[in-house]
């Protein structure tokens, strides 16, 4: 369970079952969020987007030693 602590500026300060507590940035949570407001966190893989990464750091790579 994550919980809404408090905000501090542009931080929201989460609070974990275990009375750990970890800071968000503001804008990646909902409008109207309070404190003691209960969310739920779900991390995911741009496989997409490593791909381009990838494909533009090996760019980068290849024109800087073809030089």
């Amino acid at each position: 369970m994550f919980i809404i602590e408090r905000f501090e500026g542009e931080w929201a300060i989460i609070e974990t079952d275990y009375r750990r507590t970890f800071n968000l940035p503001r804008w990646v949570l909902p409008q109207g969020i309070k404190e003691g407001d209960v969310i739920s966190i779900q991390v995911g893989i741009d496989f997409d987007a490593t791909k381009e990464r990838a494909e533009i750091s090996k760019r980068m790579l290849d024109n800087l030693f073809d030089e």
